[in-house]
């Protein structure tokens, strides 16, 4: 029954250094106000998303209590709350349909619902629909995941961590504010995130919005292991920026494993651009379009980007989630590419909604200094951990950008000449268009990037685990770039980690670097627990701020790192942080690199790594052990592990790609 309640390598990686200088919560804070309600869970998940849908969802089906809560009211993230409804996907995994049983089962009913998996005839992916169907069917899936199981699924919307107790290296409790619009107010999504995320994470009822404060406990008493466990699915890893522990954000500094990091020494500052999403419908004749009085400053940011892009249709049906067409959905010649009356589309584009800052005056997500400084690291005091400023920022480029798209005839990199005005569209705005939100826009920012965990020392990374650059790209690691950026025995460090089954006789200098030829797969590893693959994707931050300063760059060397990826897996240590024995981390957050995080971010993995965390909480419960412990003895493999691997796989969860051996050294056909 578903119950919904109201309420680096041998480098010293900057930031991991930075967040030993701070202290932990602790666990006999005072905090300022009492709780009003205790809520009792053996899963207790922070944050919507995919990835905290697929957790909710595997656990519930294994018959486990459930509490997951969202900052929006609605169920998943990407699909819904963010407005990113075009499922992200790669043919590899497309074409034989290798993805999680939840995620095939989402899949299936967005075809049931609309009788088509690709309502909108978009030409980005083969599935793009409307955000609030997204959440609907969501919702569905996981209510009908606990009446399959017999688990129970505590739903918490418009909830925001606020508080963790630590002790021995657990989490005790967690406290999480709820809000609702204050009586007499309009009702909640009627404002954009900025004008009211920092009133959703303040203690005290506001003339705005009436506070619930939950407290969150383990619905298991006995000693054992572990009685809970809580699961960091936030979009932008709230849990890891309160509590500080070990991470890392944005660049990484250039080290054979990251060796096309546009940093030597790293920044902090600039993570992937955000974006606020917003629809748009097509209409027979034009109608008045107000110009947004702040528009004159972000149009010089503007652009359709490159030449072959520069079609107002293209762009519109690149992500159009409903069409109108009387001859089907979608036509793969784009000289048959039309816009029909009433055809909807999602706009989600670089040079346009996306939102990049990249400076210390202007980053999103604030980094340990920062937290720090504005007092969000002490007990009780997180404030979501984010620039509220850029919030605002970006939703007024966003909306500034459906002006540019109907009415600008500028370009900021393709020049004069090339934009030409297309009146006849409408911003849709209500609660019953396709956001949910009175203002039109996204309830929250699509994001690309978040805070990412630094894991456990482990063999072959003492300084803590992480999944490199050179773990999961393609590209071409012998050419001048890397010969004249990094030295000698960096260079043949590179080449090392590339090399595979070659690997020994290049250690005994049995042969030379140019003699060696690098491994044609992606890194495989001995614990893994779930799959992916996207291309290595950046949406790079600006150099000056602000991010619409007229003639701004994209940051340079940003896009070097760029390109296609092998097929890659999700190893559990990932998963798993420091400090901490009963937290996982899923989605953006696991212990990716900058480079490599670009490719592990889109909707199938979200939800197979969110999936595993499910499953390998259910595991560690019924066999009284920690995640810690299935890896802490590799390269020596742990029968526990093995058992968990054979649990997950045996539940529909994949871990690892067809014919993936160590002596398979080509995956050529996984292109």
């Amino acid at each position: 029954m578903m119950k919904i309640i109201k309420t680096a390598f041998y480098v010293k990686i900057a930031l991991g250094i930075v967040a030993s200088l701070f202290s932990q919560q602790v666990a006999d804070a005072s905090l300022p106000r009492t709780t009003d309600t205790q809520e009792t869970c053996d899963i207790l998940v922070f944050g919507g998303g995919l990835a905290g849908a697929a957790t909710a969802y595997e656990a519930l089906l294994a018959g486990r209590t459930v509490c997951l809560t969202d900052i929006t009211d609605w169920v998943g993230g990407q699909i819904s709350s963010q407005g990113t409804s075009a499922l992200d996907e790669r043919q590899t995994q497309r074409s034989l349909l290798f993805f999680p049983r939840g995620y095939l089962e989402l899949r299936d009913r967005i075809k049931e619902k609309y009788g088509i998996l690709n309502p909108g005839g978009c030409w980005v992916s083969e599935s793009c629909f409307r955000p609030y169907n997204g959440h609907a069917i969501l919702s569905s899936m996981l209510e009908d995941a606990a009446k399959q199981g017999k688990g129970t699924l505590k739903w918490f919307p418009n909830t925001v961590p606020k508080y963790v107790e630590i002790a021995d290296r657990k989490i005790l409790s967690a406290i999480a504010i709820q809000h609702q619009a204050a009586p007499g107010t309009p009702p909640l999504n009627t404002e954009p995130l900025s004008q009211i995320i920092e009133d959703a994470y303040t203690w005290e009822d506001s003339p705005r919005l009436t506070k619930t404060i939950i407290e969150f406990l383990p619905a298991n008493t006995d000693k054992q292991a572990a009685n809970w466990y809580v699961v960091e699915a936030t979009e932008t890893g709230e849990i890891i920026g309160m509590t500080n522990i070990p991470h890392n954000l944005g660049i990484d500094p250039r080290n054979p494993l990251e060796p096309t990091s546009s940093s030597v020494t790293g920044d902090p500052y600039c993570t992937q651009g955000f974006t606020y999403t917003f629809a748009m419908k097509a209409l027979a004749e034009p109608e008045p379009i107000e110009k947004p009085p702040f528009y004159e400053r972000y149009a010089p940011y503007y652009s359709y980007e490159l030449q072959r892009l520069a079609n107002f249709t293209l762009v519109f049906t690149y992500r159009r989630i409903h069409t109108e067409n009387p001859e089907g959905p979608f036509h793969p010649d784009p000289r048959r590419w039309t816009i029909y009356p009433g055809d909807i589309s999602m706009q989600n584009w670089t040079w346009g909604n996306d939102y990049r800052p990249g400076t210390s005056q202007d980053n999103l997500i604030l980094t340990p200094r920062q937290l720090a400084a504005s007092g969000q690291l002490e007990p009780g005091n997180w404030m979501g951990g984010l620039r509220v400023q850029s919030l605002q920022y970006g939703e007024e480029n966003a909306k500034g950008f459906f002006y540019w798209l109907v009415k600008g005839t500028t370009d900021s990199q393709l020049g004069d000449g090339v934009k030409n005005i297309y009146p006849n569209h409408r911003f849709l705005r209500g609660f019953d268009q396709p956001m949910g939100t009175a203002h039109g826009l996204s309830k929250f920012p699509y994001m690309r990037e978040a805070r990412r965990i630094i894991g456990r020392p482990s063999f072959g990374q003492p300084q803590g685990f992480m999944i490199w650059e050179t773990d999961i790209s393609r590209n071409d690691f012998a050419g001048d770039f890397y010969r004249e950026n990094l030295s000698a025995s960096e260079f043949r460090e590179l080449w090392m980690a590339l090399a595979g089954l070659e690997l020994p006789a290049l250690v005994a200098r049995n042969q030379t670097v140019e003699q060696t030829s690098r491994r044609g797969r992606s890194t495989i590893y001995p614990d893994t627990v779930g799959i992916g693959h996207y291309a290595i994707d950046f949406h790079p931050c600006m150099t000056l701020s602000p991010h619409e300063t007229p003639g701004n760059t994209e940051r340079e060397g940003e896009r070097l790192g760029q390109g296609q990826a092998y097929p890659f897996q999700i190893p559990l240590r990932a998963m798993i942080p420091q400090e901490i024995d009963n937290l996982l981390v899923v989605g953006k957050s696991i212990a990716t690199s900058h480079i490599a995080a670009a490719a592990y971010r889109v909707h199938s993995f979200e939800w197979s790594s969110g999936a595993a965390a499910g499953m390998t909480a259910v595991f560690a419960f019924e066999n009284d052990v920690f995640p810690y412990q299935l890896v802490a003895d590799l390269p020596r493999r742990s029968p526990l592990l093995d058992e968990l691997q054979w649990f997950i796989q045996e539940n529909g969860n994949p871990i690892a790609f067809p014919r993936t051996s160590l002596f398979n050294r080509s995956w050529e056909n996984w292109r």
